[in-house]
């Protein structure tokens, strides 16, 4: 792992990617996006964790967070792949109509067998990228670069249209999305 991405500081702010392995589109069904977004309420609820932004892509996962003691944000994210994994995972096999099911499992296993620390399958990317946000403009920085993920892509013209996503909840009318989140400076 590289010394330069690690989670140093338990109660800083950090922006943080995680990415399917393979890049592969399992966030287009909200069966896999609901297992995703309970376990980040649960560790909001129970672990501590603070989201100050994030957006959920067709592959990934961009977040700004924080933890309140004694959690600490390496351990929660840990826990929220861990879990995901195994859900999610669970649910392709039962999922009757899932029309990518043996594909994805396919690669899934073949992710698994190339690392010897995971099971029959590997879901996530182990590297998460952690960057602690030192400073309001690298905070602000990595806000607009999250909100604008899918307007890159294509998916929407306007940063607030994507569900998936802080976007809405930092416009003028402060709409409440998926996710609570813990403003900055208020």
């Amino acid at each position: 792992m590289s010394q330069q991405y690690k989670f140093r500081n338990a109660n800083a702010i950090y922006f943080s990617t995680s990415t399917v392995v393979g890049w592969i589109d399992v966030f287009t069904r909200d069966i896999y996006r609901n297992i995703l977004l309970d376990s980040i309420r649960f560790s909001q609820q129970n672990k501590g964790m603070q989201i100050h932004g994030w957006v959920l892509m067709t592959n990934h996962l961009h977040l700004i967070f924080s933890c309140t003691e004694p959690h600490k944000p390496a351990a929660v994210l840990k826990e929220i792949k861990s879990y995901t994994a195994m859900k999610i995972i669970d649910a392709i096999v039962n999922h009757p109509q899932e029309s990518r099911k043996h594909w994805m499992l396919n690669e899934f296993e073949k992710y698994g067998e190339q690392n010897r620390s995971t099971h029959r399958f590997q879901f996530w990317q182990h590297e998460n990228h952690p960057i602690q946000l030192e400073n309001a403009a690298m905070y602000v920085s990595r806000l607009n670069y999250v909100h604008s993920n899918p307007v890159k892509a294509g998916f929407v013209a306007e940063p607030q249209e994507w569900l998936y996503s802080s976007a809405a909840d930092y416009c003028r009318s402060r709409q409440q999305g998926p996710l609570s989140i813990s403003f900055l400076n208020e």
